[in-house]
């Protein structure tokens, strides 16, 4: 669908298609179709999987013109949690809010992930949309709507102190000699 024209139904090898979506890759990329002599650029919109088996059920591919901007979901590629000293030098943890981010932007610019590089960051510190370095011609969308959320953080790790075992000593006196009992063998 898309592109000023109407929709049309596709079919697709099965087998190929599930190849194509193990790759991230074709999520966030410009597609050629062909259909017949006719090649359309496109993007992927939609996959409806089968809940239990291995099976795509229905698909969406959107026409894109090159002369018009879209709306993408684009993976975030973090780089760099190892060697942070907020991670490093400080024993803490980093966190990954977001998973992706959607950008508007004409096909030609469109990348294929965005890295995030949280090297830099320390304990407490935060990476926010705001952050990320962007091709020419990229924009995000929450950006662009005055939501600058956090894309990852540097925390210290949780941990729950274990409680001390409370001894009853009334009820250890009084089951001694019967658990002494139940204890050996037979």
């Amino acid at each position: 669908y898309g592109g000023h024209r109407e929709p049309r139904a596709l079919a697709l090898d099965h087998t190929k298609l599930l190849v194509m979506l193990d790759n991230e890759r074709f999520y966030s990329t410009v597609l050629n179709l062909k259909v017949g002599d006719v090649s359309q650029a496109a993007v992927l919109k939609d996959v409806q999987r089968h809940p239990y088996k291995n099976q795509i059920m229905h698909i969406d591919f959107q026409r894109v013109l090159e002369d018009e901007k879209i709306r993408m979901h684009i993976p975030l590629h973090f780089k760099g949690a190892a060697e942070s000293m907020g991670v490093k030098e400080q024993g803490g943890m980093i966190s990954h809010v977001r998973n992706d981010v959607e950008v508007t932007c004409l096909p030609k610019d469109l990348p294929e992930f965005i890295e995030v590089d949280v090297s830099s960051l320390e304990i407490n510190q935060v990476k926010k949309l705001s952050d990320l370095k962007l091709p020419p011609g990229v924009a995000i969308v929450d950006l662009l709507a005055g939501r600058d959320a956090p894309v990852a953080s540097i925390h210290m790790p949780r941990v729950e102190e274990e409680a001390a075992p409370v001894v009853d000593e009334a009820a250890a006196a009084a089951a001694g000699p019967a658990a002494a009992q139940g204890a050996s063998p037979t």
